[in-house]
């Protein structure tokens, strides 16, 4: 790009041979975000499940990955249960809401139902949960919306509830009729993709050519576009949606049971949804991370990935050539390397017999860039100015959000502490939603910042341990979702 700063550039050629290697070395990090709230927790706990079944299945699970990968399923499924009703049902905030979340209620049974091979679950989880749902389906078959979805992308699927209804056969049966009777020509790309990949687990082949057919069209051509660059000012929200769709029209696929392993539609689908990789693993958001993980682990799975020995050589003009060797013993081992000529011209050659997956990445700073005004933010400390010192302080906080939305998706507000102060807890009581507070930093989740009313937040801090020359401490608001949309003072 051409905002990098000049001499900050480097870059690293990587080797594996799985194509599921990096998710695998990277299980941690794939999604870089707090553990928040029940919504956040979920699409951090999925992931693991894919990825342990996927080890399974192909008779290659190590012990460090399985113990890493239990090890989270079980810490999520704890955490989850704090964010549980009396009724069965599930919500951002657990008992602080007033009210449950249909989505969040269906992934939460579909998830621990999938997890329960792998940790140990109370079915009473998944059993209260699936009831709460069956008392909201209405007699169309549709699901009734209960709650407020944190995350505004992820509303569609509700429309669907892609994760809910696929448990019980009396509610599948119902869900589907009120699938039969949405309108496709009315239906955007991304709820087609997700109704191709149920009529393909319902085994409604004609639902699902339908489907399929009108999906090669449009996302052929969408992709084509995107590939000569026609869509290269593709917002991240819709470079994420993107993945999302193609993701699920791989699941479609690859969730026949007669799937042929040369089939060109499915390759092409892989090698797009592969080319979209972070330097993780992951991708652009938390909820394309897990629909492409499960999609790329059920691809692999079904699609044999022999390798017996395989060299990959790097070579440049400018630095002598790089070798790796990838052979059955250490395919899941990570082969990486650093690029020295940055930028540079390289070819990649490989020999031998099997399947490699190879990454570049390129590292690079730029200056940060202006963050878009979509909060407006206000502080105010009582007193405003300390003569001498002074062993407690009121910090009032005022949020907005100005964004083209109206309403942004949760919010935080991060409130930094001064060296040695913290926060006092009878004047957070009303804050309703307060899950972490950490002595130097106080993160406070908002399920929404409406547009025409501003959030008001009054905060006590006390001195705990006495400290000189002390230094300005900040406070900023973000959207989880679009941590690009900050305000920072």
């Amino acid at each position: 790009p051409a905002e990098v700063l000049e001499g900050s550039g480097r870059a690293t050629f990587s080797v594996i041979g799985d194509i599921m290697g990096p998710a695998l070395q990277n299980l941690d990090r794939l999604l870089e975000m707090p553990f928040g709230c029940g919504e956040q927790n979920m699409v951090q706990f999925a992931p693991n499940i894919f990825i342990l079944q996927y080890l399974n299945k192909t008779k290659q699970l190590d012990p460090e990955i399985e113990d890493k990968a239990l090890n989270f399923l079980r810490t999520g499924y704890q955490r989850q249960l704090f964010f549980k009703h009396d009724d069965g049902s599930y919500s951002a905030f657990g008992k602080a809401d007033n009210q449950s979340n249909t989505w969040l209620t269906a992934f939460v049974a579909r998830s621990f139902g999938q997890a329960s091979s792998h940790i140990y679950i109370d079915k009473n989880h998944v059993h209260s949960a699936l009831l709460w749902l069956q008392k909201h389906q209405l007699p169309s078959g549709c699901f009734q919306s209960v709650g407020k979805l944190f995350n505004n992308d992820l509303k569609v699927w509700l429309k669907i509830t892609g994760f809910g209804f696929l448990s019980q056969d009396t509610m599948l049966d119902n869900a589907l009729h009120c699938l039969k009777n949405v309108s496709l020509d009315k239906t955007n790309l991304y709820v087609k993709a997700l109704m191709a990949y149920v009529f393909t687990l319902t085994k409604d082949m004609e639902m699902r050519e339908q489907l399929l057919d009108m999906l090669e069209k449009e996302t052929g051509r969408l992709l084509l576009f995107r590939r000569l660059q026609v869509l290269e000012i593709m917002t991240v929200r819709e470079e994420s949606s993107l993945i999302e769709i193609v993701a699920y029209i791989l699941l479609a696929h690859v969730s026949k049971p007669d799937l042929a392993p040369n089939d060109a539609s499915v390759s092409k689908l892989v090698h797009w949804l592969s080319s979209q990789r972070n330097a993780f693993g992951g991708f652009a958001s938390t909820q394309d991370t897990v629909v492409s993980l499960q999609a790329l682990a059920q691809y692999a799975a079904l699609i044999p990935q022999e390798i017996r020995d395989v060299k990959v050589t790097v070579k440049s003009k400018e630095t002598s050539p790089l070798e790796f060797h990838v052979h059955a013993k250490n395919k899941l081992v990570l082969h990486q390397a650093s690029l020295l000529a940055v930028p540079g011209i390289y070819t990649v050659q490989a020999t031998g017999s099997g399947c490699v997956y190879v990454q570049t990445t390129l590292y690079y700073n730029t200056p940060p860039p202006k963050p878009e005004d979509v909060f407006i933010l206000d502080v105010e400390t009582v007193p405003r100015e300390c003569e001498g010192v002074r062993k407690e302080i009121d910090i009032h906080v005022s949020v907005s959000y100005v964004g083209a939305r109206g309403t942004s998706n949760m919010a935080l507000v991060e409130v930094e502490m001064l060296s040695g102060f913290i926060p006092v807890r009878s004047s957070l009581e009303e804050v309703r939603h307060f899950p972490l507070t950490l002595p130097e930093e106080m993160k406070i989740y908002f399920p929404e910042v409406l547009g025409e009313t501003s959030l008001k937040l009054n905060i006590s801090v006390e001195q705990d341990v006495e400290v000189q020359n002390l230094k300005a401490a900040t406070v900023h608001v973000y959207d989880y979702y679009k941590p690009g949309e900050i305000s920072l003072t």
